[in-house]
């Protein structure tokens, strides 16, 4: 008997034995389904962080606080304040841009003319750099200038999403909204960026943070958001230098003594993120083989009550000649078909199912191929050693 008519003779079989052959196939599509499920949402996580640390550049980096929370509570050292980082803009090179962003409020609404937003608004102060440092762009208006900083002007650039809600049919330009303590004037639109995990990057507010200095003051406030680019990814190792010196200056650190902010760039937040990512990834993946196994197991249970079942046939067989690696290789071939089917479906399945993900949070959709080349794989290996060894230990008989 050739391949052909083998495999033509385990269709058959398979038909025969619906249920039997879809109880099997829904063990072995589960086993699939949740590796490739968790492996594709994680990876269209790591998709989003990557494509949004690529709008900032390799040429960014951040200066932040040394710390960490425990406890619901922030241990570590002294905040990075608002005069500290306007000294060291004031002190930075020429080819070094430093901007400062800090949230003034959280969850807040936007009024104008009766109209408002449902709350969730997010009120930055920032500077004449924010737009390039920060990776936004403009969808209309003008942005905050350094006039607006140094004479503290009650004007504001405004989120998609907060714009399309207060002026759905007009111009949101010359116009005034009210949020927290203050009324701004609109000068400009952010273009449109999306969100993830339930946070919208369009709906917040960026007014100069001298003029929510004003309404709310700096005692006891971090800038949390302390961001520096370079001309070039080139100039980022002495820009970072350059930074760290003038920073201890400005913290009044004495020689020898540890820093107490951190210096972070893209790469460094990559890298987190990836090992984050990974920890998920083997996690979801661990899981998904333990089902595998089961579902190798279910495979070896139904070899064994076909072969028990066809005895006579497989007697028959051997009378009119066939060998035994024939009929060994018939059912390693129904094995291997039952495997297949019930990997495609679950990498399909799983596909579908993780990039459900990126389709409910709006970012990119990613699919992990060399996952589902290793799914068919496994799956393969499952058939013919499951199936193997249920054939030697059987003999045949």
């Amino acid at each position: 008997m050739n391949l052909v008519e083998a495999t033509r003779s385990a269709l058959s079989a398979l038909r025969a034995n619906k249920l039997r052959s879809a109880l099997t196939l829904l063990g072995m599509v589960i086993g699939v389904f949740a590796v490739i499920a968790s492996v594709t949402a994680v990876e269209v996580i790591d998709v989003y962080f990557e494509e949004s640390l690529q709008i900032y550049g390799g040429s960014t980096f951040s200066v932040e606080r040394k710390g960490d929370w425990e406890g619901g509570q922030y241990r570590g050292a002294p905040d990075i304040t608002y005069r500290q980082a306007q000294r060291l803009k004031r002190r930075a090179s020429s080819d070094l841009t430093v901007s400062l962003r800090e949230a003034f409020e959280y969850g807040e609404k936007v009024r104008h003319a009766g109209r408002s937003t449902e709350g969730g608004t997010r009120l930055y102060g920032s500077d004449e750099h924010f737009l390039s440092n920060f990776g936004r762009e403009l969808a209309r208006g003008r942005p905050i200038t350094a006039q607006d900083v140094q004479y503290a002007r009650n004007v504001a650039v405004l989120g998609s999403e907060v714009a399309d809600v207060l002026f759905p049919n007009a111009s949101p330009l010359g116009k005034e909204i009210t949020i927290g303590r203050v009324r701004l004037q609109v000068i400009g639109v952010l273009e449109k960026k999306g969100g993830f995990l339930g946070m919208s990057f369009d709906n917040r507010v960026v007014a100069p943070i001298s003029t929510l200095a004003n309404a709310y003051g700096l005692q006891g406030r971090n800038i949390s958001s302390l961001s520096v680019r370079t001309a070039g990814f080139e100039r980022m190792a002495a820009g970072k230098r350059e930074i760290i010196s003038h920073m201890r200056v400005i913290r009044g650190l004495a020689p020898g003594e540890a820093n107490d902010f951190e210096i972070e760039s893209n790469a460094t937040i990559q890298e987190e993120v990836g090992g984050f990512t990974r920890v998920l990834t083997t996690g979801g993946a661990g899981i998904g083989l333990i089902s595998l196994l089961a579902a190798g197991v279910g495979i070896m249970n139904i070899m064994l009550v076909s072969v028990t079942e066809r005895t006579r046939e497989i007697g028959i067989r051997k009378a009119v000649g066939a060998k035994r690696r024939d009929i060994m290789r018939q059912f390693l071939i129904e094995a291997i078909i039952l495997c297949q089917i019930g990997g495609m479906l679950g990498i399909a399945l799983g596909g579908l199912f993780g990039n459900g993900v990126a389709v409910y949070f709006d970012i990119s959709a990613a699919f992990p191929w060399t996952w589902a080349l290793g799914g068919v794989a496994a799956v393969t290996v499952i058939a013919l050693v499951f199936g193997g060894v249920l054939l030697a230990a059987l003999a045949l008989r």
